[in-house]
């Protein structure tokens, strides 16, 4: 479904004209004009002495060999050799402009796609594989640079030299320079017809090179589960559908930009057999000189080089442009949930926390909440329960602003919290998730993370608040020890203690714990639960809860189910009524038991109470 939505998004913003795009990326290019017209200036100059180079040979042949003027012959030398050093020097200037500008644009789009792509809501990352992003912020990124350079370069070096031929060749005989002007709207029209094709052709080339890279990112960062489960000839298999999907489309986009090569040099080899006929006439009754026409038959060269060139540049164009689209269609993506205009600053989130009759859902006329109430006390723990798919996740992600009511109002101090800026919410939220990620680097620098300014003294705090320093000191390197990429080398447990103690360094006042405890042993469950414990002392906070043995504490207990509360209540409030969460915590503790002492013991005690088999 997700793929479908961004193909079609794809689409409708492809339908959109490339020369908006154009526009787009030229406007890149503002922040830098002073480079730019550095650029466009000796660009220049390195065109307009090209042309030059020819109307001297042109004297050379006319006024020096013809005439036997030797001095004049020399003259001329030492002016072509004069010209030739400033040449040398205009080319290294614009090429070393045209590489500047290309690494500063390339860094400008990447640091404004990476600092919006922070920006967008959840509800975007649900709906885009990784992949997608990567090949957008490296690989379009690098496109589009290369476009604004080396494209520039032969684009401007070929659009100089065609305008300085045609002006020289006007000068020498204006007549037969009208023939060349003919050719322009020919040759234009060529373009148009040829761009339209390739253009299609590259946008389903990029398109189908994004889930190739999302393919790649996937299956690398899967490969455990693939291996697991023998997919790998299932994946060889999709991988080569894509592969070959690509293949087919960059064919023919290289086979119109091939054919569009022939087609300009037939012309032009028409062109300058009706100069050189032409041509021939206007020497035999004096209107033109030997060198004139030696001189028009290069500027027709020269011109109509840089045309065909235009042709290459203006094929692998259309690539860039394509990328350029993938690119602003992500830049203009707008985040579901962003700050208000008037959005004022939430001094803290200790006060009382309301759901006022919520509804939600990810998908239309698929509710995940319905008419959801709920008032918190400040400082008061809330333990979630309920089945897969109940709507526990979803109150902790409305609860921190990841996403926002459909309908109803969720209030913080009495006010309504989408009147906050999401800054000052977030960084009074702190979160441990169930499947904790780590980013690479120490030990240190991942608890850190959870505030930069912090000492390292108060980060071997943090860690013993959360009962990751003991294990933390075993290890190599203690806290300079790297984790790996994602934290790989370290156990699902040592993930856990150290996002634990990454939430104590950050001194939230709304702490939120998502299934923690659900993939640890025992031990590491005793770790974190007395972290959990010092974590939450005087907070307000939310457990989501798999083991129901970490939340007997909780002030009270919710049982969500198809997005209402069905039941709530202390842990003892609970059993009492005997109803889902009695049977929940019967079922898991006699299995905890089954796993402790045996099948027989469970079922010798079969008969006996929760609360008589934990006093056994």
């Amino acid at each position: 479904m997700a793929e479908e939505i961004i193909e079609l998004e794809e689409e409708e913003y492809t339908s959109q004209l490339t020369g908006d795009v154009l526009r787009r990326i030229l406007g890149l290019l503002k922040p830098h004009w002073k480079w730019v017209v550095g650029f466009l200036l000796t660009i220049a100059v390195t065109s307009i002495l090209d042309a030059y180079f020819t109307f001297i040979n042109k004297e050379i042949v006319d006024t020096g060999i013809t005439l036997g003027d030797m001095d004049r012959v020399i003259q001329l030398a030492w002016l072509y050799g004069g010209f030739q050093l400033l040449q040398a020097g205009a080319v290294f200037t614009f090429i070393y402009l045209a590489g500047v500008l290309g690494e500063r644009v390339q860094y400008d789009l990447r640091k404004l796609l990476f600092n919006h792509l922070q920006d967008l809501s959840l509800s975007y990352y649900a709906q885009t594989s990784v992949g997608r992003l990567i090949a957008r912020v490296t690989s379009d990124t690098g496109r589009v640079a290369d476009l604004l350079t080396w494209g520039i370069v032969d684009t401007t070096w070929a659009l100089m030299n065609i305008i300085t031929s045609v002006t020289f060749m006007a000068i020498i005989n204006w007549r037969l320079a009208l023939i060349v002007f003919t050719i322009i709207p020919v040759m234009l029209y060529i373009a148009v017809q040829f761009r339209k094709r390739i253009l299609v052709e590259y946008r389903v080339s990029r398109r189908t090179n994004s889930k190739i890279t999302g393919a790649f990112a996937e299956n690398f960062q899967g490969v455990r589960v693939v291996k697991a489960l023998l997919r790998e000839d299932e994946n060889t298999k999709e991988f080569q559908g894509l592969t070959s999907q690509m293949y087919k489309a960059s064919y023919r986009a290289a086979w119109l930009s091939a054919l569009f090569l022939p087609t300009v040099q037939i012309i032009a080899a028409v062109a300058l057999g009706l100069i050189v006929g032409y041509g021939g006439t206007q020497i035999s009754i004096g209107l033109m000189t030997i060198g004139g026409i030696q001189a028009f038959v290069s500027y027709l060269t020269f011109m109509m080089w840089p045309i065909q060139d235009l042709a290459r540049v203006y094929a692998e164009m259309q690539h860039s442009i394509a990328s350029a689209e993938r690119i602003f269609k992500l830049a203009d993506t707008q985040a579901e949930v962003h700050d208000r205009d008037d959005a004022i600053e939430a001094e803290t989130l200790l006060g009382e926390i309301e759901f006022d009759h919520v509804d939600f859902y990810y998908e239309e006329r698929k509710p995940v909440l319905k008419d959801f109430s709920l008032k918190v006390k400040p400082g008061e723990t809330i333990a979630l329960v309920g089945p897969t798919g109940g709507g526990k996740s979803t109150i902790v992600n409305l609860l921190c602003r990841f996403y926002e009511p459909r309908s109803g109002m969720i209030r913080i101090n009495g006010h309504d919290y989408i009147d906050y800026k999401l800054a000052s919410i977030h960084s009074r939220i702190g979160i441990v998730l169930q499947t904790p990620h780590l980013f690479s680097g120490s030990v240190r620098d991942n608890i850190r993370y959870g505030r930069l300014d912090a000492s390292d003294e108060e980060v071997t705090e943090a860690a013993k608040v959360a009962g990751a320093h003991d294990f933390i000191v075993t290890l190599e390197k203690g806290y300079d020890h790297n984790v790996g990429e994602s934290g790989n080398l370290l156990s699902v447990g040592q993930k856990q203690l150290i996002s634990l103690a990454r939430a104590v360094l950050a001194r939230p006042e709304l702490f939120i714990m998502d299934e923690a405890t659900s993939s640890v042993d025992t031990l590491t469950e005793a770790l974190i639960q007395r972290g959990m414990e010092a974590l939450m002392k005087g907070r307000t906070s939310f457990v989501i809860a798999h083991r129901l043995s970490t939340i007997r504490r909780a002030d009270r207990i919710l049982v969500i189910e198809d997005g209402r509360i069905s039941e709530a209540g202390s842990h003892t409030e609970l059993l009492k009524q005997r109803g889902h969460y009695y049977r929940l915590y019967t079922q898991q503790f006699r299995h905890e038991l089954e796993a402790q002492y045996g099948f027989a013991e469970a079922i010798g005690n079969e008969e006996k109470t929760p609360e008589a088999l934990a006093a056994d």
